[in-house]
């Protein structure tokens, strides 16, 4: 089975019969906007097809299936996929409102990287939420990994350059940040992560940065808006989608990188450890159509 096997599919390339006709077009349409791919970006999708459909002199809704799946991970490529680890040690921030899965998106990651055999801290700065820090602190134990913190209600800023400090005494490769989310509006938002950019410039000059924003698929649209903000006020690198499974049909991806031209870098489906996996696009393309 594959990874994205969860994904609800678009089902209207199997239940339309075999003749390309404006019908099957308007009802493809209809099919994206309910999956939450947007209406500018389901017009963009569908008009490509269809001019590739002509260019291609494709006759079948089976090989406009094959063209659309292209069209969509054509439309997902909005840079490199995978996370920038190319100094010693890098820094990833991961960003997003409460309730989304932040803090677990860490622990996943902090575990996959230990696979890889890299040397992981953690840093708890979502100082504001109360048992951040303690459920940090146990994916740390699960994955295996160090982690610094502080008591709640420490400035955020003030952990982070204990853990720069941490990174390059214990000579780790890679820092996972958690930051709060619970910052009422852009210009806090915005302070918060000056602030703690400027500590991460200062001890780690020239290091290898990602800004990653953590998105619950199941919101759909809001979850465009949310990264919209969050782009404008933090200057995002990668989206995480989480929660990939059940009710949420993955069009939103689609909206996110094309209309912010933010590549997608990871995508959960489950509660498991192993159920958050780097991002692949033709992938995720052929699960969705």
């Amino acid at each position: 089975m594959g990874f994205f096997d969860k994904l609800k599919k678009i089902n209207i390339f199997s239940g339309f019969g075999s003749e390309l006709t404006d019908d099957f077009y308007d009802e493809l349409e209809e099919s994206l906007i309910l999956a939450d791919t947007g209406m500018d970006v389901t017009l963009e999708l569908v008009e490509e097809l269809r001019r590739r459909v002509k260019a291609e002199g494709v006759k079948t809704v089976e090989g406009a299936r094959e063209v659309m799946v292209q069209v969509i991970a054509d439309a997902l490529s909005a840079g490199d996929t995978a996370l920038d680890l190319s100094t010693k040690p890098s820094v990833v921030l991961f960003i997003g409102v409460n309730g989304v899965g932040k803090t677990t998106t860490i622990g996943k990651i902090g575990h996959q990287l230990r696979e890889e055999r890299r040397k992981v801290l953690f840093c708890a700065a979502d100082t504001f939420r109360a048992a951040a820090a303690e459920q940090l602190t146990i994916w740390a134990d699960r994955a295996g990994v160090d982690i610094i913190k502080q008591q709640e209600g420490a400035d955020p800023a003030a952990v982070v350059f204990d853990a720069m400090s941490a990174a390059k005494a214990r000579n780790a490769g890679v820092v996972l940040v958690d930051t709060a989310g619970r910052l009422h509006n852009k210009q806090n938002l915005m302070n918060e992560l000056n602030k703690i950019s400027r500590v991460i410039d200062r001890e780690l000059p020239g290091c290898a940065r990602e800004t990653l924003l953590v998105l619950d698929a199941t919101t759909g649209q809001n979850g465009l808006i949310q990264a919209k903000q969050f782009k404008e006020a933090a200057g995002i690198t990668g989206i995480v989608l989480t929660k990939l499974d059940g009710t949420a049909k993955g069009g939103i991806a689609i909206a996110i990188a094309r209309e912010l031209g933010v590549p997608v870098k990871y995508a959960g489906v489950g509660e498991g450890i192993d159920d958050l996996k780097p991002f692949d696009a033709q992938e995720f393309a052929q699960a969705l159509i």
